[in-house]
């Protein structure tokens, strides 16, 4: 019977297969269309009060942004299981993420808070902006979640013990 150390260099080797050009590029897409909706309201705040002198901040943004963020959570999803690194941080964050969202966006069309027959005042409004900053949080969390994966794939492997 084979020494388990075998099986663990295999099991490295296959690993290490998976962290190719391909994987990261798919982590680098992925991570970039993330990030986008997370940024670009912050980044329009900058650039209204520069010219403007006047402080605007969509917060809503990410939100009306999903689309990015879907494609991106998928390419992340993707190469998390390409390489077999920072699954469950991508994942939960990808589905609480979308249930965030889901959630909030289904509660202000029960309520009446996407049609105005409701004030977005009370409980139903605090609860709808209380899903899209939890939405706008775990969003954060799958780019930083991104930026963690590419660091494991640009991570120069080190020789092991024996071979030096």
């Amino acid at each position: 019977m084979p020494c388990p150390s075998i099986y663990l260099k295999r099991m490295e080797q296959t690993r290490m297969l998976k962290k190719d050009a391909f994987t990261t590029i798919l982590a680098m897409a992925g991570t970039a269309l993330v990030w986008l909706p997370v940024l670009a309201p912050v980044l329009f705040s900058v650039a209204s009060v520069s010219q403007e002198r006047a402080f605007r901040f969509d917060y809503l943004m990410p939100a009306e942004l999903f689309p990015v963020v879907l494609v991106g959570g998928c390419l992340l999803i993707w190469s998390t299981l390409r390489a077999r690194l920072r699954r469950r941080l991508i994942g939960w964050g990808f589905a609480i993420a979308v249930a965030m969202l889901v959630g909030g966006q289904v509660l202000a069309l029960v309520t009446g808070l996407s049609s105005g027959e409701t004030e977005p005042a009370g409980w139903w409004g605090d609860i709808v902006l209380t899903s899209i900053v939890a939405y706008s949080l775990s969003v954060a969390a799958i780019g930083i979640g991104g930026l963690s994966l590419l660091r494991d794939l640009l991570k120069h492997p080190q020789m092991p013990a024996e071979s030096r």
